[in-house]
């Protein structure tokens, strides 16, 4: 596989699929290992249907993914993943997120978005945040796919958006196994699950520029069992540092000792 020419059609597209990242036992495994999650969220009394974002309770949202599996954990850092988003964010990143979105039959879509516009206001002349989406199941138009506008990465301003932009939309296909990158300004919604009985698994891989906040406060989110068994560099990934935006500074040289800010 091309991994190049997977990262231009991201540069010029705003998007690309990934085929055959994740092995059919692998995608099972992950599979079980969410729905597992879901029932111990719920458990916990953390809401996963109806929760604001969604029009009706057939959509299934898990958060917390990072507690509560170290499978999550290390695909969230796999190896592949990060190549994508350090060619369009740089090194300079923070794991902004990681959630999954179960699209059982009757979900419908969503409000049309840009990740990015969510967390950065406008006008959106950068790639400041990316997705690394893993699909669990073969993902089409019937069974709920995201739905996204081709190009709309270039879009600098909401206003820029045409009349019509939702019915722009087109849905990715991709099978189980397969990771579809996207660039954080990209336009999209959740697709409508029309099909009679096929479930549409997908995790949501959440990145972004390291003066954003991340949408998950980790040091709140996770346990200290947890944090513990990270590796140094995990734990840079996700802010759990005392210090933040050290590299922004490079540039500056002290000369005294002259207290910070003068």
């Amino acid at each position: 596989m091309d991994i190049d020419a997977k990262k231009q059609l991201l540069l010029e597209n705003g998007c690309c699929i990934v085929p055959g990242v994740l092995s059919p036992d692998e995608v099972q495994a992950a599979r079980a290992r969410l729905w597992q999650a879901a029932d111990e969220s719920e458990r916990r009394g953390i809401a996963t249907r109806r929760i604001g974002i969604d029009p009706n309770e057939h959509n299934v949202r898990v958060f917390h993914l990072l507690e509560r599996d170290a499978l999550f954990r290390d695909l969230i850092q796999h190896e592949l993943a990060i190549d994508f988003v350090t060619t369009l964010l740089g090194p300079d990143f923070l794991i902004s997120n990681f959630t999954a979105n179960i699209a059982l039959p009757g979900s419908r879509s969503m409000k049309l978005h840009s990740d990015q516009g969510i967390v950065v206001p406008e006008p959106w002349f950068h790639p400041w945040s990316i997705n690394v989406i893993w699909c669990l199941d073969d993902i089409d138009e019937e069974n709920g796919a995201t739905r996204y506008i081709p190009g709309s990465h270039k879009l600098r301003w909401t206003s820029e958006l045409p009349p019509d932009a939702e019915a722009r939309t087109v849905p990715f296909t991709a099978p189980a196994g397969a990771i579809v990158v996207m660039d954080g300004r990209v336009w999209h919604t959740s697709g409508a699950n029309v099909s009679a009985s096929r479930e549409r698994a997908l995790l949501f891989g959440y990145y972004s520029r390291s003066f954003i906040r991340p949408q998950q406060n980790w040091n709140a989110a996770l346990s200290a069992a947890t944090v513990a068994a990270l590796s140094p560099q995990m734990q840079a990934w996700l802010g759990l540092e005392a210090r933040a935006n050290v590299k922004l500074a490079q540039g500056l040289r002290v000369l005294d000792d002259a207290a910070p800010g003068g």
